[in-house]
């Protein structure tokens, strides 16, 4: 199968120019000033961009949590992101207390079989460690799951005590995994939660002021710390609080491996959301949660400066009907997360390329690039070059949409950015080879996806 992509601007984090891509089968071939050549199918990218596909490697489908799940499984949440422009997704599967990684490898495999409609990996959950899992930790690298994430929050659940933490950093030492954190000090927010329920505190902006920033800091510089006497590299995720990132400058001003992601909820929405009227606060329960707005334009600089290294979105959608209700009169039980996996790159482009924030290769880094060099990806994915995964969004600059849940792909009742107008979107989405998005309808096919075996630290 010969695919030809003709006319447009080709993007990559470091190149612009114009140019056409030929893709064969599912690499790309030959990229050209005017290639001249018989093809199955030509697509005309005339006045628009040609990016490497997005890269989402924070996302929770078909996840278990406070007693629900999370709304879109592996078809409906991959569908949304190849819409959204995202071609390939790192899931988080989770091996609860009692389990080995291997069970929860296949539990999690099972789910995304036949089911994802992009490339898919994982990262793996640890909230419990023993010789036998940090032997299972190597076997799990060796068979291309390379990340493992950690919890300093919800005690009881998925935290983990300093010492557990610290062994599994070392080991990653010797076996070349990578550690992506939750940062937040989970003892210090219970108390706090239990204060706020016992002076009758329960409506939703109660989850955000029982997780000050201080915490998420605090636990942050806790982290890196950590990572720096394990003498190995730290990933913080979803990075919401300019006071943690002023832990991941610092560290990476002294040379240190410290990376960071911010999401775009943390770009866009701020606490103010949380006083919306009657319930709606809970659409914005997450954690860590939304910050004052005036502290966005840190975020921004960290994103410009490489201090925020990707941007992902952390994408766990509950619906408000069903399962945010769950926490009506207790914030403690509402559903944590919010839907974004779809709109990540039209939001990112319209309030950071299009606003003078970031660079447009900026812009491919944040979202593709970087993310795929971090975790084991790079060159496969992450660029527009011979002998790449041809995963292609052809994206037009001047496209105006408007965000809705009802015109939005993913299988939730709201959407946090609903009636906000974006210009910048994804008008055909090419996943190695294969057409998913074409003239924006859905052409693709469930069970296409396929899984990400990705590269150790060397």
């Amino acid at each position: 199968m010969r695919t030809l992509i003709k006319g447009g601007t080709i993007v990559t984090a470091v190149d612009q120019y114009k140019g056409d891509v030929l893709i064969e089968d599912e690499k790309i071939a030959l990229i050209g000033t005017a290639i001249d050549v018989q093809a199955d199918k030509t697509i005309d990218a005339t006045g628009q961009y040609v990016l490497p596909g997005g890269i989402d490697v924070h996302t929770h489908l078909d996840m278990p949590f406070g007693g629900t799940t999370s709304a879109d499984d592996f078809e409906t949440g991959t569908t949304a992101a190849a819409f959204g422009g995202t071609t390939s997704i790192v899931d988080f599967a989770i091996q609860y207390r009692g389990q080995t990684l291997h069970h929860a490898m296949e539990t999690w495999a099972k789910k995304a079989e036949g089911k994802a409609v992009i490339d898919y990996g994982f990262h793996m959950i640890i909230t419990e460690l023993n010789d036998q899992v940090e032997g299972e930790m190597d076997a799990l690298v060796r068979q291309g799951i390379t990340s493992f994430k950690l919890f300093m929050a919800y005690p009881g659940i998925f935290m983990l005590d300093d010492g557990s933490i610290f062994k599994a950093l070392l080991r990653t030492g010797k076996n070349g995994g990578t550690i992506c954190m939750h940062a937040e000090n989970g003892g210090v927010i219970d108390v706090l939660v239990q204060r706020a329920l016992a002076e009758g505190k329960t409506a939703p902006k109660y989850h955000a002021l029982t997780r000050p920033a201080r915490a998420e800091a605090e636990a942050t510089h806790r982290a890196i710390a950590m990572s720096e006497i394990a003498d190995v590299p730290i990933y913080i995720v979803h990075l919401s609080a300019a006071e943690a990132l002023e832990m991941v400058t610092e560290a990476r001003d002294r040379g240190l491996p410290a990376f960071a992601e911010t999401c775009p909820q943390y770009l866009f929405l701020s606490y103010d959301n949380y006083e919306e009227p009657g319930f709606d606060g809970a659409k914005y329960v997450m954690s860590p949660p939304l910050r004052e707005k005036a502290k966005q334009r840190e975020l921004w600089r960290g994103l410009a400066f490489n201090d925020l290294q990707c941007i992902s979105t952390d994408h766990c959608p509950f619906c408000m009907k069903e399962q945010k209700a769950l926490g009506r009169n207790d914030f403690s039980k509402i559903p944590n997360g919010a839907p974004g996996i779809e709109t990540r790159m039209s939001l990112v482009y319209d309030g950071g390329v299009r606003e003078g924030r970031i660079s447009l290769n900026r812009f491919v880094e944040l979202t593709s690039t970087s993310p795929a060099k971090i975790f084991g990806l790079f060159p496969r994915k992450g660029t527009i070059a011979p002998g790449s995964d041809a995963d292609i969004v052809v994206f037009d600059p001047n496209r105006t949409i408007t965000l809705s849940a009802k015109t939005l792909h993913m299988r939730v009742d709201y959407n946090p950015y609903e009636g906000r107008q974006v210009t910048g979107a994804a008008d055909t989405v090419v996943s190695r080879g294969r057409l998913v998005i074409e003239n924006g309808k859905f052409v693709g096919r469930a069970g296409s996806g396929a899984f990400l075996k990705r590269a150790a630290r060397s």
